[in-house]
């Protein structure tokens, strides 16, 4: 994660082509740092006095940035090029975080900034997934191994959700001005990656005549069997699982952590989204192009989490907590990588920024998990620990699913 954000220090001999990648990257790295920087503050905010509520839905209002992203800003990439999207998200991502600084007691300010948040990580999903796709394949990389761009796409977003969330619940908890000085380290890093990005290669010229913008939107793919019995199945856990983790769990448990609440969240975030990180790599050897294996162990995993997650929320237990992390974790990141594995197979050029953009949308509707349940713990008086043992029934509904489409 590191080295995303580090100063070039390899030989001058290194191809130039090996290292375009780093710039996109980077972007993405500091723009998803910013997305997740507001998780594990969830519980500073409401020891501040905002009802949970509200909160919850601040947690969820960057969704509303991130969708219209995603489905416009892919398209519109394919039809005027990766560069013109992508080097303002950044720029967009630092005015999100700098709202959010200023505006720690004020309800419109928090949810504006958690909306242009959202804006820059929905153009760094879309378009800098794909631009990271063409970027290590020929004729504007090097030779490498099939699913190379969809991995570091992952892991670039993977890094920054867990280094921002951990880094801001340190912040928030023991550093000086605890409502801002995390956002304040974000947007520095946004301008630094503004910086960086602007020095990438486009890999999609603009294309001229290329007819009305309604059907660029128009993502014929979606229709694709394995795109819609093993790519969504698996987009509709993965952020409902890592909200779970880091966004739920942790508010049950604040009376539990030794008089440091937000940084045991920001633990929790950083557990989680580490192992999400951590297990991408393996996720490269279990799957198959021809079998959805990666996806059946992303959604087993998903299904012993939310069994653990009730386990948990029933018995308090701070250590079964640490492990539903774990667990929901490690089944985000195989699920993250199956599934854009799964979509550069399936795509054609002209669609890619689309498709990926589909699923991010679908995967993103999971952060309104932590709203649902509190509303129906609260209007209805239902248990988490049975919600989430429904949840379980679920995840393993989408994973018999995907059994019955395994082979393509």
């Amino acid at each position: 994660m590191a080295t995303l954000l580090a100063v070039d220090t390899r030989p001058s001999g290194l191809p130039q082509s090996s290292r375009r990648w780093w710039g996109v990257a980077a972007a993405m790295f500091a723009i998803a740092w910013g997305g997740n920087e507001f998780t594990p503050l969830l519980v500073m905010y409401k020891g501040n006095g905002l009802p949970a509520t509200t909160v919850d839905l601040l947690l969820f209002d960057y969704v509303l940035g991130i969708v219209p992203a995603l489905l416009i800003g892919g398209p519109l990439s394919d039809r005027f090029g990766r560069r013109p999207l992508l080097r303002p998200a950044p720029l967009v991502g630092a005015v999100g975080s700098l709202l959010l600084a200023v505006g720690s007691t004020s309800v419109p300010l928090l949810s504006a900034g958690r909306v242009l948040c959202g804006v820059a990580l929905g153009l760094a999903m879309a378009v800098g997934s794909s631009w990271l796709k063409e970027l290590s394949q020929p004729p504007r990389g090097p030779e490498l191994p099939a699913g190379t761009g969809a991995r570091r796409s992952a892991m670039s977003l993977t890094g920054g959700f867990a280094v921002g969330a951990g880094v801001a619940g340190v912040l928030a908890q023991w550093a000086p001005l605890p409502n801002s000085s995390a956002y304040l380290v974000n947007v520095m890093l946004c301008l630094i990656a503004a910086v960086w990005v602007a020095r990438v290669p486009e890999t999609s010229p603009s294309q001229r005549n290329s007819g009305r913008l309604i059907d660029d939107l128009k993502v014929a793919a979606v229709a694709h069997r394995r795109f819609r019995c093993i790519a969504l199945p698996v987009a509709l856990w993965l952020f409902t699982s890592a909200a779970t983790a880091y966004a739920v769990l942790p508010t049950l448990m604040a009376l539990k952590a030794h008089g440091a609440p937000i940084a045991f969240s920001a633990l929790i975030t950083v557990i989680t989204l580490g192992c999400g990180f951590a297990i991408q790599s393996l996720a490269r050897r279990i799957d198959r192009p021809n079998t959805a294996r990666a996806a059946v162990v992303a959604l087993v995993s998903v299904v012993c989490g939310m069994v653990s997650a009730a386990w948990a929320s029933g018995t308090s237990a701070v250590v079964l907590t640490i492990v539903t992390a774990v667990v929901l974790g490690a089944g985000y990141g195989i699920g993250l990588v199956a599934g854009l594995q799964e979509i550069e197979r399936i795509a054609r050029p002209d669609d890619l920024a689309g498709l990926t953009a589909v699923f991010y949308s679908v995967s993103y509707l999971g952060f309104g998990v932590p709203v649902l349940l509190a509303f129906l713990h609260e209007s209805f008086g239902l248990g988490y620990p049975q919600m989430f043992a429904a949840a379980a029934v679920g995840a393993a509904a989408c994973s018999a699913l995907v059994v019955r489409n395994y082979r393509a």
